[in-house]
């Protein structure tokens, strides 16, 4: 059955990095986009989750919210069927429980949608890992 783990968060402080890995399994990552999604503190219910970044299983092609343009890259290995969210220059306001999404189609939604779209969009989720910034 379909499945996702999310791992690698953990407690960093403001400038730091950390990869969090999305293992994917009953599927495959070339015929469906991959989000990550973030639950600020307060924000847990699944509506409320935003959408950080996306990425096409069809072409690869990747995007970005604005809040983590620049330092959060999205990657994926496909001999592992996992994807990665890279996050650099970790601020406090990253502080969140990231999840991992399959989207409903093999794309993520071009330049109006960059992460894919709202939490509706997407089918499968994770049960979510813990990334704290502070110092």
């Amino acid at each position: 059955q379909v499945q996702l783990v999310e791992s690698g968060g953990g407690l960093a402080q403001p400038g730091d990095s950390l990869r969090l890995s999305c293992a994917a399994s009953g599927f495959s990552l070339d015929l469906y986009a991959i989000g990550w999604f973030r639950a600020a503190p307060g924000k847990e219910r699944e509506g409320e989750r935003e959408g950080v970044s996306c990425l096409s299983g069809a072409d690869g092609r990747s995007g970005y919210a604005d809040s983590v343009k620049g330092r959060f890259t999205i990657s994926r290995d496909n001999n592992k069927n996992t994807v990665y969210l890279q996050m650099n220059n970790l601020t406090p306001e990253d502080t969140a429980v990231y999840y991992c999404a399959r989207r409903r189609w093999a794309y993520c939604g071009g330049e109006y949608y960059p992460t894919g779209g709202g939490p509706g969009d997407f089918d499968y989720w994770g049960q979510g890992t813990q990334v704290t910034v502070s110092s």
